[in-house]
């Protein structure tokens, strides 16, 4: 979309902004809005009144807030409720974060009912209806030129907070209340195509993961489609045998159903203390990869680990000889068998590990519940087979992966760009939503 610029542009005298339309003025958000933060908790009380909360969450994944989004039901005090109930038009922001670049995330609220409060962490910024639009504003908190002022006010080191104070020194590019009409309308509308766009693509990249899940489960328990099992010099058409197993019907007649201590063997990790560890090139493994380098191996490579708590059911191949880093993973013994066929059986089991993992307080894997698990093995050749098979065409669906995955961030980018543009005045926009 080629849109006109303004046809005249003034200083603004206001350095990141630099030249505005000449009919529009550079103002500091405090002329032109009231603002105050929010205290209020998550904590219900039997001496409160009952209120839908609107979160940290609520504001970060949504541009617009309702009643009826699903919101946290709690109570505030009639005073909370007072000072911190929201009315349409309201733009709420996020105050504090772990992350610089996630202060200042707006949203809008359209609809509003009396029990609907700010929640902790947040700011209201209630416009001042003579001179500013909630719409409008929305859209200059979402402009990269104006929101970077609120991530430079923002001070701390793991956490980082906005003062109260810097919400309002922060200069806004302000045309007439028409134009800031005019623009929200451009913008609900041009945002609009965007963002369904880019949930097409999201559900793209769902069902291309699904078809990547379906194709690893089908391959590690029915064998190799019959073309590729043809080009790799197997029956393309095997004959099957009952499995025995509850959630798998028939084998290939020649693969063997084995419990997964006949198949691999789970073994805890090995403790290595920080001031034990020495600058090497052997890897040392945690249950999330790789995590720094040792010069001694415990396991012989490739090998497999997982972890007993918190990554359940997740799979990290190691081609080499490593250090299982602890003792809160599994460093998998691969019994003779292709690491890599073992790797796809295992992320294919994966939910059975699940199962087992939740039969504790503390979810986690005991390698006594999982060797007795049965599964369907089939020769090593043909276990290579598999392996190189699942290796080219996961690998497509990776590269389709990402490349959807690329198209939605440069989506995003432009969403933003042409946020930016509109509200800064780049563009003239009133002709458009004529």
């Amino acid at each position: 979309m080629r849109l006109p610029a303004y046809p005249g542009y003034k200083p603004s005298d206001v350095e990141w902004l630099g030249e505005v339309p000449e009919h529009w003025e550079a103002k500091r958000l405090k002329t032109s809005a009231n603002y105050w933060v929010s205290n209020v908790d998550k904590v219900p009380s039997e001496e409160e009144s009952p209120v839908r909360l609107c979160n940290y969450t609520d504001v970060y994944y949504n541009d617009h807030i309702r009643p009826n989004m699903g919101l946290m039901e709690t109570t505030a005090t009639t005073d909370e409720i007072h000072r911190f109930g929201l009315r349409v038009g309201d733009v709420v922001i996020t105050k504090d974060s772990e992350e610089w670049n996630d202060i200042a995330v707006p949203a809008l609220v359209v609809e509003s009912a009396p029990d609907l409060v700010c929640g902790y962490h947040l700011a209201i910024v209630r416009p001042k209806l003579s001179a500013l639009l909630g719409r409008y504003l929305l859209r200059t908190f979402q402009a990269c030129a104006v929101n970077q002022q609120f991530q430079v006010a923002a001070s701390g080191v793991t956490r980082f907070g906005l003062p109260k104070s810097s919400i309002g020194e922060a200069w806004l590019p302000l045309p007439p209340l028409s134009e800031q009409s005019a623009i929200a309308d451009f913008l609900d509308r041009e945002t609009a195509k965007i963002d369904t766009l880019v949930a097409k693509k999201r559900t793209l990249i769902e069902r291309l993961k699904e078809k990547r899940t379906a194709l690893i489960s089908s391959t590690v328990t029915r064998g190799l489609p019959p073309d590729a099992a043809r080009a790799a010099g197997l029956d393309p058409h095997p004959k099957l045998k009952p499995s025995g197993i509850d959630w798998l019907d028939g084998v290939p007649i020649n693969w063997e159903i084995k419990q997964l201590k006949w198949a691999v063997m789970f073994q805890r990790g090995h403790d290595l203390p920080a001031d034990d560890r020495e600058e090497g090139s052997v890897p040392l493994v945690s249950s999330a990869g790789v995590s720094a380098t040792h010069s001694r191996a415990v396991a012989k490579g490739p090998g497999i680990v997982t972890g007993r708590y918190g990554t359940i059911g997740q799979f990290y191949l190691v081609e080499d000889d490593y250090w299982p880093l602890n003792t809160t993973l599994y460093s998998i013994d691969l019994r003779g068998n292709d690491s890599r066929f073992l790797k796809a059986l295992l992320t294919h089991l994966s939910p059975l590990f699940l199962l087992n993992a939740v039969k504790s307080a503390v979810p986690g894997v005991d390698r006594n519940d999982i060797h007795p698990i049965r599964a369907a093995v089939p020769p090593a050749p043909e276990q290579r087979a598999i392996a190189d098979f699942l290796e080219r065409e996961t690998a497509k669906i990776d590269g389709m992966v990402t490349m959807v995955g690329t198209a939605i961030e440069r989506l995003q980018e432009y969403r933003t760009a042409l946020i930016t543009a509109a509200v800064t005045g780049k563009i003239d926009v009133r002709e458009a939503v004529a």
